[in-house]
């Protein structure tokens, strides 16, 4: 078997493996549901999601890990993961190969040759960390030297680092290194040092944005997959929506048919965790390159080169991705995996500029603070930004988050969906509750975004935790919000019209949501005048009432009269007759002549704020279309002690 056909199953294997991840992402106990699959593997795969969240929280999630046995293979074999594991560079290199399969030999060279705009991907991946970089300079400053856990952590980080700094320039120019480098960490430091306790310059993490890995898990979770479902309903027994779904499909389409002008666009030009590989893989122990400087320069080898990586010329390490294509196509066999240095010699990285390294830097550190400047993580706090149950405080969420999905996807009900700018432009594509959207509100019964998450910005949490039973029966439920009666838009409230939906839904025992009976009149058209009567039923002259409106259990009839105060219910009528209930007959009967009146028994609904968990079943249940009468914000949820209802009152239903 030769190594291309040993990559190409590779490439296929993970491509249905990562698929079949999503396509198990759901609940259920059927084989094709959620029963103990890794579906969060490749993530954790991820070396930019494990060194993110590390540099953000100053702690390494469980699973993580695996991104470090992928470093360390990076090490030893080059940046393998690309084409040999990447889902999305699979799909890349297949978009790529179909939309040139019949260009003439000179075109294929031509799209394969090295562009300098490759250079973009680094000064992202620059941009992409250095928010979180800045913060972690100033923890190293203020940790204890009796916590050796974080004194290691601390180590481990600053070492890779210095690696990934050091590869960014050649080695005879990385005396000129020590000038940014030297002016970005003062900046960094002394940021932190006057703003250590200001949450505008904390972290947030944001290489889910363009991280291949959560990218593909996004958009297929979010677009593909309802789209492929629409017709079929195997996943889903009802379609699945999520909101700003364009966009998301938008940039996931747009980088795929790019493939179609020039091959592995997105992975060349824009791709930061291809960036992390390529400084890493410059320090690959075995790498591609020619074993004779003398070459034929036939420029067979770049025609189907998948990195762009001038392997007819002076290789550049960063950019090749191991495809493996030049060494199949090189007639004179002059071109081997080896050890050794290739003889036509080699550029490490792209020649990049300090000019780029400080302006992406600078970028990164200032983009966070500039996206806070609103006020979003201070008093300018948007009420309608909901998230799910056991998700951190805003600000540690933001620095695990990396906007993969997974939660949106696992959701039963269909409710968590992707922030558009709920919580400003830092918090795009992070979830939120919309319970518009789906098929109910948040399940109290259901954990299931909580276990699935793969950085722990939404913390595991169990049932008898969320309900407050068990061990946490002496704690209150976990509330994700509060909600409120819309009293302009209730129809008991506003318009006379019975209604108790939210009230019966309500799932919370007892019920959050009670209500205060209230009569109030009918209003019709002319005077209710009796005609004749007997002990149950009226006649009554000139009426024009609907028929059979006035059964539904809600309407009552009264004598206007001082001296008959008591409402009889009514169970039958048409247009000029009304029927009371034979149980509260008339004591004496009606005279002819006089007025009758119609009362409406309205049950108006009132919310206990203290029962009230937020779970958005009222909300999605209420018939008011359009924006509901009763509605849900983040008062009172339980991750924020600030974010109280009552003024001058703590939250202490806090657990974080």
């Amino acid at each position: 078997m030769s190594i291309i056909s040993a990559r190409r199953i590779s490439q296929a294997f993970f491509l249905v493996l990562f698929l079949w991840f999503c396509i198990v992402t759901s609940s259920g106990e059927k084989w094709r549901q959620l029963r103990g699959w890794p579906v969060n593997w490749l993530l954790e795969m991820d070396p930019l999601v494990g060194l993110g969240t590390l540099l953000g929280t100053h702690e390494l999630h469980k699973g993580l890990l695996w991104g470090l046995a992928v470093i360390i293979l990076t090490i030893l074999l080059g940046r393998f993961f690309c084409s040999w594991i990447c889902p999305f560079g699979t799909i890349h290199q297949i978009v790529g190969f179909l939309g040139r399969r019949k260009e003439a030999l000179f075109q294929k060279i031509d799209s394969n040759r090295f562009n300098s705009w490759q250079s973009v991907k680094y000064w992202l991946l620059v941009f992409l960390l250095s928010g979180a970089a800045a913060d972690f300079i100033g923890f190293s400053a203020t940790i204890s030297r009796d916590d050796p856990r974080r004194v290691w952590l601390v180590a481990g980080v600053v070492c890779i680092a210095t690696v990934l700094l050091l590869a960014f320039y050649r080695l005879k120019d990385q005396k000129n290194m020590m000038i940014p480098l030297a002016v970005a960490v003062f900046f960094a430091s002394f940021l932190n040092v006057v703003f250590r306790e200001d949450q505008l310059l904390q972290h947030s993490l944001q290489t889910g944005l363009l991280d291949p890995i959560p990218l593909a898990y996004r958009s297929i979770n979010l677009i593909v997959l309802p789209m492929v479902d629409a017709s079929f309903r195997h996943l889903s027994p009802t379609p699945r929506f999520y909101q700003g779904a364009w966009f998301i499909g938008a940039l996931f389409f747009t980088s795929i048919l790019l493939n179609l002008k020039i091959p592995r666009f997105y992975c060349r030009f824009i791709c930061p965790l291809g960036a992390l590989f390529g400084l890493l893989s410059r320090y690959a122990i075995w790498r591609i390159g020619k074993t004779d400087a003398k070459c034929a320069e036939c420029l067979m080898c770049e025609k189907n080169c998948e990195g762009a990586c001038s392997p007819s010329g002076r290789m550049i390490l960063s950019e090749c991705v191991l495809c493996f294509n030049c060494i199949k196509a090189c007639q004179t066999k002059q071109i081997a995996y080896q050890k050794e240095p290739s003889a036509g010699g080699e550029l490490p990285v792209p020649d990049l500029s300090r000019r780029g390294f400080m302006i992406s830097f600078f970028s990164g550190v200032a983009a966070i603070p500039i996206s806070r400047t609103s006020g979003v993580m201070a008093a300018n706090w948007n009420p309608g930004l909901i998230r799910p149950p056991g998700t951190l405080s805003e600000k540690d969420f933001l620095s695990r988050c990396i906007k993969c999905g997974q939660c949106m996807r696992i959701c039963p009900t269909n409710v968590i969906q992707p922030a558009i700018l709920e919580g400003g432009i830092e918090g795009v594509w992070t979830p939120v509750l919309n319970f518009r959207i789906g098929k109910s509100g948040c399940r109290h019964t259901c954990i299931a975004c909580s276990h699935l998450c793969p950085t722990g910005a939404i913390r595991p949490i169990t049932l008898d935790e969320r309900m407050g039973k068990g061990i946490f029966s002496k704690s209150d439920p976990i509330r994700i919000g509060t909600a409120f009666i819309d009293r302009g838009r209730c129809f008991p409230w506003s318009m006379d019209k019975p209604c108790i939906v939210c009230q019966e839904n309500c799932p919370v025992s007892p019920k959050a949501i009670f209500t205060k009976i209230l009569f109030s009149t009918l209003r019709v058209p002319a005077p209710l005048i009796i005609s004749s009567a007997d002990s149950t039923r009226v006649m009554l002259g000139g009426a024009h009432l609907v028929p059979n409106r006035l059964t539904t259990g809600d309407y009552f009839c009264r004598l206007k009269n001082p001296q008959d105060p008591h409402e009889r219910l009514i169970i039958e009528n048409s247009e000029n007759h009304i029927v009371i209930s034979p149980k509260f007959p008339w004591k004496s009967l009606p005279e002819t002549g006089k007025e009758i009146e119609v009362f409406i028994r309205l049950q108006q609904p009132y919310v206990d704020i203290e029962r009230c968990i937020g779970c958005g079943i009222c909300e999605h249940e209420c018939p008011v279309s359009g924006k509901r009468a009763i509605r849900v914000t983040a008062e009172n949820e339980s991750r924020n002690k600030t974010r109280t209802l009552l003024p001058g009152k703590s939250n202490d239903h806090d657990r974080f």
